[in-house]
């Protein structure tokens, strides 16, 4: 299903602000819940979408973008901000719509997620969580500076079976 990216849809691609009220909750719910998606993210398909939005409205922590083409959302993603010891680290999770991966989505979803932590927030830490074999996924992560911490062995079930997953982060200097 990857296809390469291409630049009309490229320049009509919008990242913005999850809407709930918009019908966002309703397209962020049907993504997570395509089979392929769910196979590389640790949901679970058939979440419905009012579990969805009572984990998205469950705190302030949180920070969700979603990506809009022609007015459909295809994409989407959230950053989970650290509090305490941690204020200085974000987590993120991230999905983007079977038909549209290999095309950017996940590009500009990330591209302004970084902005957010490192220019907003100032984060210090970003963190993540990936299967082993997401080769495309792992593949994103370090083209923006991810570096590869450790193996979690047999971390998630999914699909019938026990999988590893890799930890990475971006770690900013500090700039004194």
């Amino acid at each position: 299903m990857n296809r390469r990216a291409n630049a009309g849809d490229q320049a009509r691609l919008i990242v913005r602000a999850f809407a709930p009220e918009g019908g966002d909750l309703e397209a962020w719910t049907a993504i997570h819940n395509q089979r392929l998606v769910a196979l590389g993210t640790l949901q679970i398909p058939f979440t419905p979408s009012s579990s969805w939005k009572q984990r998205l409205e469950s705190g302030s922590s949180e920070r969700v973008l979603v990506a809009e083409l022609d007015g459909e959302v295809i994409g989407c993603t959230a950053l989970h901000l650290g509090s305490g010891r941690t204020r200085h680290c974000g987590s993120l999770g991230m999905g983007v719509s079977v038909e549209h991966q290999g095309r950017g989505v996940g590009s500009a979803l990330l591209a302004a997620l970084i902005d957010l932590a490192d220019n907003w927030y100032n984060l210090r830490r970003l963190e993540l969580e990936v299967y082993a074999d997401n080769e495309a996924g792992i593949g994103l992560y370090r083209k923006f500076g991810f570096q590869d911490e450790g193996i979690y062995r047999k971390y998630a079930y999914r699909n019938g079976t026990f999988v590893d997953a890799l930890a990475m982060a971006r770690l900013r200097d500090d700039p004194w």
